[in-house]
């Protein structure tokens, strides 16, 4: 068999493997399972797609693809699992991340995700992914019932990822979880999980052009200010009743003949773009100067309507590229493709696979953005020419991943290049042996 390419599945697996025996175990030196199993073990579950502990736990000691897939040593069940994995801080995983992005640069993996010349679109986002009444711990936000006074907890996280309106595929970085820092008694909040996300984006990748792609909620001046403090360009939305002040300066400005409008017909859809350059954000922030883009999409008696502020001067020739970066924004959004995946297309994102007392329900989240990211062909979707010919062949991502699985939980394999090579030029079985009474 070929050595694997740099950004084959197996090779992956074998960087996140290498990634979590780097992080430090604080347990006793005996302990009978390392924490280095128990990642991977969490990590297999996801990349799998099992819709619980439960469903994991059941095929862990008759499976021998986890110990040649994986890499696990022992494999350990449910319980063992949650209490290994709950004392370890959500910090410790971020790297790696960081490493499969790193070894994805390295090896021309972003070729043609570039936008606007030499940049790249990463979009922002936040979702919820647990909800209970019930079950909590100390990091848990908590909404209070003004009529009930009854309590709902949550966690929640800031979700990342670089994203071309042209391709399918988007490059997730670690997240940033928005929980109650220990001993605090107010919630974080999206904004401040913001600030800390671009902080640890630049320290992670100081040289990348990032134009940042986020909804109307982030169209205000201190993010906007924390973009410039980390050498970020942006594309975001905005809403006139978010901003009435910006939309009055538009209306004067156009009523003065200051504004320009451009329209083409594309097919059957009329495009129009009507834009001003250098206007304030609001009047409380007189010396945030941005870039005001109006759109609508035409299609007989259906229009369509989006706005977008950005530091990007806009022309003619440039305002339906930055159109579609801003549009691009869904590529993240709960109701598309990251975030949608993650819910509805087998990860059972929002399904409570364990809370914990510490952080096991955020490094579960952690965990399963990692599988997304490696296993779901967002890396190999890019890069691998054998993942790239299965998918073809299979169709679709679904289709491939439910024929994988079959043949990982009935047949051994010594990687996962060989089940790609099983689905792709098929396989056959030479005699079936059972195991029992004649």
């Amino acid at each position: 068999m070929a050595i694997p390419s740099a950004l084959s599945a197996d090779s992956l697996v074998q960087l996140v493997r290498r990634g979590g025996e780097q992080i430090q175990d604080h347990r006793a030196a005996n302990v009978s399972i390392s924490l280095a199993d128990a990642l991977m073990a969490a990590f297999a579950m996801f990349s799998l797609k099992d819709s619980s502990l439960l469903e994991f736990d059941e095929r862990r000691s008759r499976d021998a693809n986890l110990q040649h897939i994986y890499g696990l040593e022992k494999v350990p069940c449910d319980t063992q699992m949650r209490t290994i994995l709950d004392p370890v801080a959500p910090a410790e995983l971020k790297p790696l991340f960081q490493q499969v992005f790193a070894r994805l640069e390295r090896h021309s993996g972003l070729a043609g995700m570039q936008y606007l010349g030499r940049y790249y679109l990463l979009s922002l986002d936040g979702t919820q992914y647990f909800s209970s009444k019930k079950v909590h711990c100390s990091s848990c936000l908590e909404r209070h019932s003004r009529k009930t006074g009854e309590v709902t907890y949550s966690h929640q996280l800031l979700g990342g990822a670089i994203v071309h309106p042209d391709s399918p595929v988007v490059i997730p970085l670690a997240p940033e979880p928005i929980i109650k820092p220990d001993g605090a008694t107010k919630n974080d909040c999206e904004r401040n999980a913001a600030k800390r996300f671009l902080a640890q984006v630049r320290q992670d990748h100081p040289d990348l052009p990032l134009i940042i792609v986020e909804d109307a909620l982030s169209s205000n001046a201190p993010h906007i200010r924390e973009l410039h403090k980390h050498d970020m360009r942006f594309i975001l939305g905005v809403k006139e009743g978010d901003h009435p002040f910006l939309f009055d300066q538009v209306r004067t400005a156009q009523a003065a003949g200051q504004t320009s409008t451009y329209e083409y017909d594309d097919g059957p859809i009329t495009q129009r773009f009507h834009f001003i350059n250098q206007v304030p954000l609001n009047e409380s922030n007189p010396d945030i100067l941005v870039n005001f883009l109006e759109y609508w999409e035409i299609k007989g008696d259906q229009v369509q309507h989006w706005c977008w502020i950005t530091d990007f001067i806009l022309y003619q020739w440039n305002v339906g590229a930055i159109m579609r970066g801003g549009r691009a924004r869904w590529k993240i959004d709960a109701k598309r493709e990251t975030c949608n995946t993650l819910k509805n297309q087998g990860y059972h994102f929002e399904h409570n696979y364990g809370h914990g007392q510490e952080h096991l329900s955020v490094n579960f989240a952690l965990l399963m953005m990692l599988a997304f990211l490696v296993r779901d062909g967002q890396v190999q979707q890019r890069a691998d020419a054998l993942f790239q010919a299965v998918l073809k062949k299979e169709g679709s991502r679904k289709r491939l991943w439910a024929h994988a699985r079959s043949l990982f939980y009935t047949l051994e394999f010594a990687s996962m290049t060989d089940i790609y090579r099983a689905l792709l030029y098929g396989y056959r079985i030479e005699q079936v042996t059972i195991l029992g009474p004649a």
